[in-house]
C-alpha cells in the first residue's frame, strides 16, 4: 500500500481536533501568565487570568481562527471518511495512538475524537465478530480452553507479541488454549473499561462456538487492574462467565499503585504553589483518568467518584479481594545488582514496586492472598519483559497447564 493510500481520514481527523484543543489550551495558559505578570495582584489571589485591551484581542484571534480552522478541517476530513471504510490503519499509526489514549484518552472520549479507542476483543490484530456465525467463521478452531490476554497502559492488543515471542500464541501451541486480546482506551478509569470488559466476557463466552470449559485471564500492568474490575463488577451483576473463570495471572500489575504517578502529583502541587507558575500545573491535569487511577490501584467508579482526582488524598480505596475460587498468580520483575535491598524492591521491576506488583500491603484488609506457590519474582527482569522472558512463559505454561 502506498503512503498516498494509508492515510487515514478518522485518524487525521482525529489529530486535527486534538491539535485544535492543545492550541486553544495553550493560548488559555500562555494569557493566564500574562495576565498574572501584567497584574501581579490577581496572582496570589487565584483570580481568572484574562487580559485587557489590544492584548486580549489578540488571546481572542488566536482562539477564534483554532477554532476556524479546525471546525473546517474537520468537515473536510469526515467527507473524506466513508471512501477509506474497512481500511486497516499501518501498525506504528496503531502504536501511536494507543499511546495518545493511554495519556488523553478520557479527553478523547469525552469530546468524541476519532482517536478514542473502543473496547474491542480481537484476535490476531482484528476485531472479533459480535454474532454467532459470523464469529465461529473467524475461529475455526476455537477450543473449550479460552485465553484473554489485557494489555496496559498506552499499550494495545499488538504489544502481546515481542520480537518472536507471544505469550498468547505460545500458550495456543503448548496447551491447547485459544487466545482473545482485549483492546481499550487505557486512559479511561479502570472502573469504566472493567464494567465494558466484564460485559464483552458475558456476550464472547455466550456466542463461543463451543462450550467454554475454562477460561484464564493473563493483565499485563494496568490490565490486571482491569481485569480485577470486571471480576468484581460481573461478580455483583451475577454475570455468568465469572463461574468459568479457572486462572487469573497478573504480570507486573501495580495492585497498590506505582510512584511515577505519585509524581505527578507532586509536581502538579509544586507548580501550583508558585502564582507565575500556576497556570503550568496545568500540564500536570493533562494525564488521563487511568493514569491518576494508578495512584493508589483504583479498580472502582466509588473509588473515585465525587473527588478531585489531581488533589492530595489518602488512600480510600474499597478493598476487593481476588475472586474465590479462581487459580490466581502473581509474577513480579525485580531489577538491581541488590535484588534484596530495600532500594531494589521499591524500584521492582523499573515502573512497579515489588510490593504492589505481589498484592502486599501494611493494611492487611488489603492485602492479595496470592498462595505462596502462585508468587514468582523475576531477578533483572524489566517491566516490559515480562511480555518475552523465557522464565515468564515456562511459569505460565506450568501455572496454566494444571
Amino acid at each position: 500500500m502506498s503512503r498516498r493510500r494509508e492515510r487515514d481520514p478518522d485518524h487525521l481527523r482525529g489529530l486535527v481536533r486534538l491539535a485544535q484543543h492543545g492550541v486553544l489550551g495553550l493560548a488559555d495558559l500562555v494569557e493566564e501568565m500574562h495576565a498574572g505578570i501584567a497584574r501581579p495582584w490577581t496572582a496570589w489571589r487565584r483570580l481568572p487570568g484574562r487580559t485587557r485591551g489590544l492584548t486580549g484581542v489578540v488571546y481572542r484571534s488566536i482562539r477564534w481562527t483554532a477554532r476556524q480552522v479546525g471546525d473546517g478541517l474537520d468537515i473536510a476530513l469526515a467527507l473524506a471518511s466513508p471512501r477509506r471504510a474497512g481500511c486497516r490503519p499501518p501498525a506504528r499509526r496503531e502504536e501511536l495512538v494507543a499511546v495518545l489514549n493511554g495519556v488523553v484518552g478520557d479527553h478523547l472520549a469525552a469530546t468524541a475524537n476519532p482517536l478514542a479507542i473502543p473496547l474491542r476483543l480481537r484476535r490476531a490484530g482484528r476485531d472479533l465478530p459480535r454474532e454467532r456465525e459470523a464469529l465461529a467463521a473467524a475461529l475455526p478452531g476455537a477450543g473449550g480452553r479460552l485465553l484473554l490476554l489485557v494489555h496496559g497502559l498506552c499499550r494495545s492488543d499488538a504489544h502481546w507479541r515481542r520480537g518472536d515471542h507471544d505469550h498468547g500464541a505460545a500458550l495456543e501451541r503448548d496447551l491447547g488454549w485459544t487466545a482473545v486480546a482485549v483492546r481499550y482506551n487505557s486512559g479511561r478509569h479502570v472502573s469504566e473499561n472493567g464494567r465494558e470488559l466484564a460485559a464483552e466476557l458475558e456476550r464472547l463466552v455466550a456466542l463461543w462456538p463451543v462450550p467454554v470449559a475454562e477460561l484464564a485471564i493473563v493483565g499485563h500492568s494496568m490490565g490486571g487492574l482491569v481485569a480485577r474490575s470486571a471480576c468484581q463488577i460481573a461478580g455483583q451483576e451475577g454475570a455468568a462467565w465469572p463461574g468459568r473463570l479457572h486462572h487469573l495471572v497478573f504480570l507486573g500489575t501495580p495492585h497498590h499503585g506505582a510512584p511515577l504517578e505519585r509524581g505527578g502529583l507532586w509536581l502538579h502541587r509544586l507548580l501550583g504553589a508558585a502564582p507565575y507558575a500556576r497556570p503550568l500545573a496545568r500540564l500536570g491535569a493533562v494525564r488521563s483518568a487511568g493514569i491518576t487511577d494508578l495512584r493508589h490501584g483504583n479498580l472502582l467508579a466509588e473509588d473515585w467518584r465525587g473527588r478531585d482526582r489531581f488533589a492530595p488524598a489518602a488512600d480510600r480505596r474499597r478493598p476487593v479481594p481476588l475472586p474465590a475460587g479462581v487459580r490466581c498468580g502473581a509474577i513480579a520483575g525485580l531489577l538491581g545488582a541488590g535484588a534484596g535491598s530495600l532500594r531494589s524492591r521499591l524500584a521492582g521491576d523499573g515502573l512497579v514496586p515489588l510490593a504492589s506488583a505481589l498484592g502486599r500491603h501494611p493494611d492487611q484488609a488489603r492485602t492479595l492472598a496470592f498462595p505462596p506457590d502462585r508468587q514468582w519474582v523475576g531477578r533483572g527482569i524489566g517491566h516490559f519483559d515480562l511480555l518475552a522472558h523465557p522464565e515468564v512463559y515456562a511459569r505460565l505454561r506450568d501455572w496454566l497447564g494444571g
